[in-house]
Protein backbone atom coordinates (compact mmCIF):
# COMPACT_ATOMS: atom_id res chain seq x y z
CA UNK A 1 0.00 0.00 0.00
CA UNK A 2 2.80 2.41 0.90
CA UNK A 3 4.58 1.60 -2.37
CA UNK A 4 1.40 2.34 -4.37
CA UNK A 5 0.91 5.74 -2.76
CA UNK A 6 4.59 6.57 -3.25
CA UNK A 7 4.25 5.65 -6.94
CA UNK A 8 1.26 7.97 -7.31
CA UNK A 9 3.08 10.88 -5.67
CA UNK A 10 6.17 10.36 -7.84
CA UNK A 11 4.02 10.20 -10.98
CA UNK A 12 2.26 13.44 -10.07
CA UNK A 13 5.61 15.10 -9.39
CA UNK A 14 6.93 14.05 -12.80
CA UNK A 15 3.80 15.40 -14.50
CA UNK A 16 4.28 18.82 -12.89
CA UNK A 17 8.09 18.91 -12.91
CA UNK A 18 9.82 21.83 -14.68
CA UNK A 19 13.53 22.74 -14.70
CA UNK A 20 12.69 26.39 -14.04
CA UNK A 21 9.46 26.95 -12.19
CA UNK A 22 7.84 29.35 -9.79
CA UNK A 23 7.69 28.12 -6.19
CA UNK A 24 3.91 28.31 -6.34
CA UNK A 25 3.80 25.52 -8.95
CA UNK A 26 4.64 22.86 -6.38
CA UNK A 27 2.09 23.98 -3.78
CA UNK A 28 -1.37 22.40 -3.22
CA UNK A 29 -4.28 23.33 -5.46
CA UNK A 30 -2.25 23.88 -8.64
CA UNK A 31 -5.18 22.66 -10.77
CA UNK A 32 -7.37 25.50 -9.45
CA UNK A 33 -4.85 28.13 -10.59
CA UNK A 34 -4.77 27.09 -14.27
CA UNK A 35 -7.81 29.20 -15.19
CA UNK A 36 -11.47 28.66 -15.97
CA UNK A 37 -12.91 27.90 -19.38
CA UNK A 38 -12.12 28.92 -22.92
CA UNK A 39 -12.74 32.65 -22.60
CA UNK A 40 -10.61 33.21 -19.51
CA UNK A 41 -7.71 31.02 -20.58
CA UNK A 42 -7.78 32.51 -24.09
CA UNK A 43 -7.29 35.97 -22.54
CA UNK A 44 -4.39 34.92 -20.33
CA UNK A 45 -6.68 34.61 -17.28
CA UNK A 46 -6.72 38.42 -16.92
CA UNK A 47 -10.47 38.65 -16.34
CA UNK A 48 -10.85 39.99 -12.81
CA UNK A 49 -11.82 43.49 -14.05
CA UNK A 50 -13.81 42.50 -17.17
CA UNK A 51 -17.54 42.91 -16.50
CA UNK A 52 -18.98 42.21 -19.98
CA UNK A 53 -19.82 38.99 -21.80
CA UNK A 54 -20.07 35.59 -20.13
CA UNK A 55 -18.86 35.98 -16.56
CA UNK A 56 -17.84 33.56 -13.82
CA UNK A 57 -17.01 34.23 -10.17
CA UNK A 58 -13.80 32.21 -10.44
CA UNK A 59 -11.92 35.35 -11.48
CA UNK A 60 -13.69 37.80 -9.18
CA UNK A 61 -16.77 37.08 -7.05
CA UNK A 62 -18.04 40.63 -7.67
CA UNK A 63 -18.51 39.89 -11.39
CA UNK A 64 -21.65 37.82 -10.75
CA UNK A 65 -23.73 40.99 -10.35
CA UNK A 66 -22.85 42.13 -13.90
CA UNK A 67 -24.03 39.06 -15.81
CA UNK A 68 -26.74 39.87 -18.34
CA UNK A 69 -29.49 37.26 -18.04
CA UNK A 70 -28.51 33.65 -17.42
CA UNK A 71 -25.17 32.20 -18.50
CA UNK A 72 -24.35 28.48 -18.59
CA UNK A 73 -20.81 27.44 -19.55
CA UNK A 74 -19.03 24.13 -19.84
CA UNK A 75 -15.54 23.30 -21.14
CA UNK A 76 -13.43 20.23 -21.77
CA UNK A 77 -9.64 20.35 -21.99
CA UNK A 78 -7.34 18.24 -24.14
CA UNK A 79 -4.08 17.86 -22.21
CA UNK A 80 -0.98 15.72 -22.47
CA UNK A 81 0.35 13.17 -19.95
CA UNK A 82 -3.06 11.58 -19.25
CA UNK A 83 -4.35 14.69 -17.44
CA UNK A 84 -7.89 16.03 -17.45
CA UNK A 85 -9.33 19.47 -16.70
CA UNK A 86 -13.04 20.25 -17.02
CA UNK A 87 -15.27 23.21 -16.13
CA UNK A 88 -18.95 23.86 -15.49
CA UNK A 89 -20.61 27.10 -14.33
CA UNK A 90 -23.89 28.99 -14.07
CA UNK A 91 -24.18 32.75 -13.46
CA UNK A 92 -27.09 35.19 -13.30
CA UNK A 93 -28.11 38.47 -11.66
CA UNK A 94 -31.21 39.71 -9.87
CA UNK A 95 -32.69 43.21 -9.81
CA UNK A 96 -34.45 44.53 -6.71
CA UNK A 97 -36.73 47.56 -6.74
CA UNK A 98 -36.53 50.78 -8.76
CA UNK A 99 -35.32 54.32 -8.08
CA UNK A 100 -35.71 57.43 -10.18
CA UNK A 101 -32.65 59.11 -11.65
CA UNK A 102 -32.24 62.91 -11.93
CA UNK A 103 -33.19 62.77 -15.63
CA UNK A 104 -36.60 61.27 -14.78
CA UNK A 105 -35.74 57.70 -15.76
CA UNK A 106 -35.57 54.69 -13.45
CA UNK A 107 -32.87 52.19 -12.59
CA UNK A 108 -32.68 49.11 -10.33
CA UNK A 109 -32.30 49.93 -6.65
CA UNK A 110 -29.94 47.02 -6.19
CA UNK A 111 -28.44 44.39 -8.50
CA UNK A 112 -27.23 41.14 -6.98
CA UNK A 113 -25.72 38.11 -8.63
CA UNK A 114 -24.97 34.46 -8.02
CA UNK A 115 -22.39 32.22 -9.66
CA UNK A 116 -21.79 28.50 -9.07
CA UNK A 117 -19.30 26.19 -10.70
CA UNK A 118 -17.13 23.10 -10.69
CA UNK A 119 -13.52 22.49 -11.68
CA UNK A 120 -12.59 18.84 -12.12
CA UNK A 121 -9.06 17.61 -12.77
CA UNK A 122 -7.11 14.41 -12.49
CA UNK A 123 -4.43 12.09 -13.78
CA UNK A 124 -5.28 8.64 -15.18
CA UNK A 125 -3.39 5.56 -16.39
CA UNK A 126 -0.89 5.61 -13.51
CA UNK A 127 0.98 2.31 -13.56
CA UNK A 128 0.48 0.42 -10.27
CA UNK A 129 3.02 -2.22 -9.20
CA UNK A 130 3.45 -4.39 -6.13
CA UNK A 131 6.56 -4.83 -3.96
CA UNK A 132 8.06 -7.24 -6.55
CA UNK A 133 7.59 -4.73 -9.36
CA UNK A 134 4.76 -6.68 -11.01
CA UNK A 135 2.09 -4.55 -12.65
CA UNK A 136 -1.25 -4.72 -10.82
CA UNK A 137 -3.25 -2.43 -13.12
CA UNK A 138 -3.72 1.31 -13.41
CA UNK A 139 -4.70 3.99 -10.92
CA UNK A 140 -6.14 7.49 -11.20
CA UNK A 141 -6.53 10.60 -9.06
CA UNK A 142 -9.33 13.16 -8.92
CA UNK A 143 -9.13 16.73 -7.62
CA UNK A 144 -12.19 18.98 -7.55
CA UNK A 145 -13.31 22.46 -6.59
CA UNK A 146 -16.98 23.39 -6.03
CA UNK A 147 -17.75 27.08 -5.57
CA UNK A 148 -20.73 29.34 -4.96
CA UNK A 149 -20.43 33.12 -5.05
CA UNK A 150 -22.79 35.96 -4.24
CA UNK A 151 -22.29 39.60 -5.18
CA UNK A 152 -24.05 42.91 -4.94
CA UNK A 153 -23.72 46.24 -6.70
CA UNK A 154 -23.90 48.82 -3.93
CA UNK A 155 -23.84 51.70 -6.42
CA UNK A 156 -23.24 52.38 -10.09
CA UNK A 157 -19.53 52.39 -9.24
CA UNK A 158 -18.87 49.63 -6.72
CA UNK A 159 -19.62 45.91 -6.55
CA UNK A 160 -18.42 43.46 -3.88
CA UNK A 161 -18.67 39.68 -3.77
CA UNK A 162 -17.64 36.61 -1.80
CA UNK A 163 -17.12 33.04 -3.02
CA UNK A 164 -17.18 29.90 -0.87
CA UNK A 165 -15.07 27.02 -2.20
CA UNK A 166 -15.10 23.35 -1.26
CA UNK A 167 -12.20 21.11 -2.32
CA UNK A 168 -12.24 17.33 -2.61
CA UNK A 169 -9.07 15.39 -3.48
CA UNK A 170 -9.17 11.63 -3.96
CA UNK A 171 -5.58 10.43 -4.08
CA UNK A 172 -6.11 6.68 -3.65
CA UNK A 173 -9.17 4.64 -2.65
CA UNK A 174 -9.62 5.41 1.08
CA UNK A 175 -6.96 8.12 1.03
CA UNK A 176 -8.70 11.44 0.34
CA UNK A 177 -8.93 14.96 1.71
CA UNK A 178 -11.32 17.90 1.79
CA UNK A 179 -10.89 21.61 2.37
CA UNK A 180 -12.93 24.80 2.63
CA UNK A 181 -11.81 28.29 1.65
CA UNK A 182 -13.19 31.50 0.23
CA UNK A 183 -12.42 34.45 -2.04
CA UNK A 184 -13.20 38.14 -1.64
CA UNK A 185 -13.49 40.47 -4.62
CA UNK A 186 -14.42 44.03 -5.54
CA UNK A 187 -14.88 45.86 -8.83
CA UNK A 188 -14.87 49.64 -9.21
CA UNK A 189 -16.18 51.21 -12.42
CA UNK A 190 -14.29 54.46 -12.89
CA UNK A 191 -16.42 55.24 -15.95
CA UNK A 192 -18.23 53.35 -18.70
CA UNK A 193 -14.94 52.21 -20.21
CA UNK A 194 -12.48 51.76 -17.35
CA UNK A 195 -12.72 49.23 -14.48
CA UNK A 196 -10.47 48.32 -11.58
CA UNK A 197 -10.53 45.11 -9.56
CA UNK A 198 -9.16 43.78 -6.28
CA UNK A 199 -9.33 40.08 -5.35
CA UNK A 200 -8.01 37.91 -2.51
CA UNK A 201 -8.14 34.20 -3.32
CA UNK A 202 -7.91 31.00 -1.30
CA UNK A 203 -8.33 32.43 2.18
CA UNK A 204 -8.08 29.46 4.58
CA UNK A 205 -7.90 26.94 1.70
CA UNK A 206 -6.03 23.78 2.68
CA UNK A 207 -6.09 19.99 2.56
CA UNK A 208 -6.32 17.99 5.80
CA UNK A 209 -4.72 14.57 5.43
CA UNK A 210 -5.10 11.57 7.75
CA UNK A 211 -3.32 8.36 6.76
CA UNK A 212 -4.43 6.49 9.87
CA UNK A 213 -7.06 4.58 7.86
CA UNK A 214 -4.26 3.02 5.80
CA UNK A 215 -1.30 2.76 8.20
CA UNK A 216 -3.11 2.54 11.53
CA UNK A 217 -0.98 3.82 14.41
CA UNK A 218 1.86 4.48 11.95
CA UNK A 219 -0.30 7.02 10.11
CA UNK A 220 -0.20 10.73 10.75
CA UNK A 221 -2.22 13.87 10.24
CA UNK A 222 -0.98 16.82 8.20
CA UNK A 223 -2.19 20.05 6.59
CA UNK A 224 -1.26 21.35 3.14
CA UNK A 225 -2.07 25.05 2.89
CA UNK A 226 -2.84 26.67 -0.45
CA UNK A 227 -0.91 29.83 -1.35
CA UNK A 228 -2.76 33.07 -0.67
CA UNK A 229 -3.23 35.11 -3.86
CA UNK A 230 -3.82 38.85 -4.05
CA UNK A 231 -4.72 40.35 -7.42
CA UNK A 232 -5.25 43.86 -8.71
CA UNK A 233 -6.46 44.37 -12.25
CA UNK A 234 -7.75 46.87 -14.77
CA UNK A 235 -9.70 46.64 -17.99
CA UNK A 236 -10.53 49.18 -20.68
CA UNK A 237 -13.27 48.90 -23.30
CA UNK A 238 -12.54 50.70 -26.56
CA UNK A 239 -15.53 51.96 -28.54
CA UNK A 240 -13.82 51.79 -31.92
CA UNK A 241 -12.62 49.16 -32.52
CA UNK A 242 -14.90 47.11 -30.28
CA UNK A 243 -12.10 45.73 -28.12
CA UNK A 244 -11.49 44.97 -24.43
CA UNK A 245 -7.96 45.06 -23.03
CA UNK A 246 -7.16 43.77 -19.55
CA UNK A 247 -4.08 43.55 -17.35
CA UNK A 248 -3.54 42.00 -13.93
CA UNK A 249 -0.85 41.75 -11.27
CA UNK A 250 -0.80 38.85 -8.81
CA UNK A 251 1.16 38.74 -5.57
CA UNK A 252 1.46 35.55 -3.50
CA UNK A 253 2.92 34.42 -0.21
CA UNK A 254 4.90 31.79 -2.15
CA UNK A 255 7.63 34.06 -3.50
CA UNK A 256 5.86 34.54 -6.85
CA UNK A 257 4.69 37.76 -8.47
CA UNK A 258 2.96 37.37 -11.83
CA UNK A 259 1.71 39.64 -14.58
CA UNK A 260 -0.95 38.61 -17.07
CA UNK A 261 -2.69 40.40 -19.90
CA UNK A 262 -5.35 39.71 -22.52
CA UNK A 263 -7.46 41.26 -25.26
CA UNK A 264 -10.84 40.39 -26.76
CA UNK A 265 -11.86 41.78 -30.14
CA UNK A 266 -15.51 41.64 -31.19
CA UNK A 267 -14.68 41.55 -34.90
CA UNK A 268 -18.40 41.48 -35.72
CA UNK A 269 -21.60 40.85 -33.78
CA UNK A 270 -21.28 37.12 -33.12
CA UNK A 271 -17.53 36.48 -33.46
CA UNK A 272 -14.94 37.22 -30.77
CA UNK A 273 -11.16 36.78 -31.14
CA UNK A 274 -8.86 36.59 -28.13
CA UNK A 275 -5.18 36.57 -27.19
CA UNK A 276 -3.33 36.65 -23.91
CA UNK A 277 -0.16 36.02 -21.93
CA UNK A 278 -0.30 34.32 -18.54
CA UNK A 279 2.20 34.08 -15.68
CA UNK A 280 4.98 36.46 -16.53
CA UNK A 281 7.03 36.04 -13.35
CA UNK A 282 8.56 39.39 -12.42
CA UNK A 283 10.85 37.72 -9.85
CA UNK A 284 12.22 34.90 -12.01
CA UNK A 285 12.33 35.82 -15.70
CA UNK A 286 13.55 32.28 -16.54
CA UNK A 287 10.06 30.91 -15.89
CA UNK A 288 8.37 30.57 -19.30
CA UNK A 289 5.18 32.51 -19.94
CA UNK A 290 2.01 30.88 -21.31
CA UNK A 291 0.77 32.62 -24.48
CA UNK A 292 -2.78 31.85 -25.60
CA UNK A 293 -5.23 32.39 -28.44
CA UNK A 294 -8.96 31.76 -28.71
CA UNK A 295 -12.31 32.58 -30.23
CA UNK A 296 -16.07 32.33 -29.66
CA UNK A 297 -18.88 32.20 -32.18
CA UNK A 298 -22.52 32.67 -31.14
CA UNK A 299 -25.79 31.93 -32.91
CA UNK A 300 -29.35 32.68 -31.80
CA UNK A 301 -31.75 29.71 -31.58
CA UNK A 302 -35.19 30.99 -30.56
CA UNK A 303 -34.51 32.68 -27.20
CA UNK A 304 -31.20 30.85 -26.61
CA UNK A 305 -27.88 32.35 -27.67
CA UNK A 306 -25.53 29.41 -28.05
CA UNK A 307 -21.79 29.79 -28.50
CA UNK A 308 -18.85 27.56 -29.33
CA UNK A 309 -15.66 28.52 -27.50
CA UNK A 310 -12.07 27.48 -28.08
CA UNK A 311 -8.70 28.38 -26.55
CA UNK A 312 -5.16 27.28 -27.35
CA UNK A 313 -2.59 27.64 -24.56
CA UNK A 314 1.11 26.92 -24.99
CA UNK A 315 2.38 24.69 -22.18
CA UNK A 316 6.16 24.69 -21.58
CA UNK A 317 7.93 21.38 -20.88
CA UNK A 318 4.98 19.29 -22.03
CA UNK A 319 4.67 16.91 -24.95
CA UNK A 320 1.58 18.81 -26.10
CA UNK A 321 -0.19 22.12 -25.63
CA UNK A 322 -3.59 22.78 -24.06
CA UNK A 323 -6.79 22.84 -26.13
CA UNK A 324 -9.92 24.02 -24.31
CA UNK A 325 -13.25 23.47 -26.08
CA UNK A 326 -16.44 24.85 -24.61
CA UNK A 327 -20.12 25.58 -25.09
CA UNK A 328 -21.91 28.68 -23.76
CA UNK A 329 -25.65 29.17 -23.48
CA UNK A 330 -27.27 32.54 -22.72
CA UNK A 331 -30.98 32.77 -22.01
Amino acid sequence: MKKIITTILISLSIVNAQPQFSAISSLPGAFSRMGFGSRGMGMGNALSAVNEGNLVAYYNPALASFQQGNSFQTSYSILSLDRSLNFLSYTRNFEFGKVETPDGKSRPRSIAGISAGIINSGVSNIDARDAQGISTGTLSTSENQFFVAVANRFSEKLAIGIAFKFYYYKLYEDFSSTGLGFDLGALYSFNENLNFSFVIKDINSKYDWDSGKIYGQSGRQSKDKFPLLTRIGASYKFDNPNLIAAVEFENTNANAKNLRAGVEYNIYEDLFLRAGVDRYNVINSDVPVKPSLGFSYFHLFNSYRIGIDYAFVMEPYSSGDQHIIGISVNF
